[in-house]
Order: structure tokens, then C-alpha cells, then sequence
């Protein structure tokens, strides 16, 4: 079985591009992914200037790579959903490369906010009309 569900705050913008030919969106970040320290083991690590996070690369496929580009920045909290994959390529320096990736299924927006501040749920945008399956309604078609 191959699953993996992270929660993480974005280290960068998604990119976005498009496959050649076939057309299909593909978006690239990565997530720090806090380690759930102690906090007396946090200040030792910090203190020796290790990392208390793992930086965990993500690949996002269609119509969901096209909402992360869009709708995530650097700072925002996700969780991913997915399963590891790992791959080799040949560098430009003819030395054999390894990545390891998670390949998400499902990406979840934790946190709103505009594209200026990463504040999240207070600065919350309205805007939500090119999210596949988002439908607005009116109050007063909610019924309590």
C-alpha cells in the first residue's frame, strides 16, 4: 500500500505548466512538513541550526494543478493526500539524479486569504467561481 496524507505550509509559489501535446496541467511545490518535535528538542535542533521540518516535494495532476496555481501561495497550510513516488534521470552533467516526490490526489485548501496576505481564514476571499464544483448559494436558500 502506498498512502500519504501531509499537512504543510507551502515553501514556494506553485508552478504551473502544461504538458506538450497532451495539454495537461501539472503543478509543482513543496511542503514544509513540521516534525512534531518536543519543544525541548526543537530548541536543540534549532540551536544547532538543524531543520524541524521535512521539505517534501509535491506533483499535482489537471484541473487540480490549475486550483493550486491559482488559489496557493508560499505560506498557505494544505493537506495532501497522495502516494510516494521515486524517479531517476540523467543530469545535463551525465550523473544520475534521484527524486523523491509525493504525487498528491487530492490537495485541500486549509487556509483563505488574498494574494497579498497569507493571513488565512480572517482576510477570507469570496471569489471561489473558477473552483470545479464550487456552486454559490444564496442565504436565503440555506435552510436554518
Amino acid at each position: 500500500m502506498n498512502n500519504v496524507v501531509l499537512i504543510g505550509r507551502l515553501t514556494r509559489d506553485p508552478e504551473l505548466r502544461y504538458i506538450p501535446m497532451s495539454g495537461t496541467a501539472v503543478s509543482t511545490f513543496s511542503l514544509a512538513v513540521d516534525k512534531g518535535l518536543s519543544k525541548e528538542k526543537k530548541q536543540e535542533m534549532e540551536s544547532k541550526g538543524q531543520p524541524t521540518a521535512d521539505f517534501i516535494n509535491i506533483v499535482v495532476w489537471g484541473k487540480m494543478a490549475e486550483n493550486c496555481a491559482n488559489y496557493l501561495a508560499k505560506g498557505r497550510l494544505v493537506a495532501v493526500q497522495g502516494r510516494i513516488q521515486s524517479r531517476s534521470y540523467d543530469g545535463k552533467d551525465g550523473v544520475k539524479r534521484y527524486i523523491t516526490e509525493v504525487v498528491a490526489g487530492n490537495v485541500e485548501f486549509l487556509e483563505w486569504g488574498d494574494s497579498n496576505n497569507n493571513q488565512g481564514f480572517g482576510n477570507q476571499s469570496s471569489d471561489f467561481s473558477g473552483i470545479e464544483g464550487f456552486h454559490p448559494i444564496e442565504d436565503d436558500d440555506i435552510p436554518f
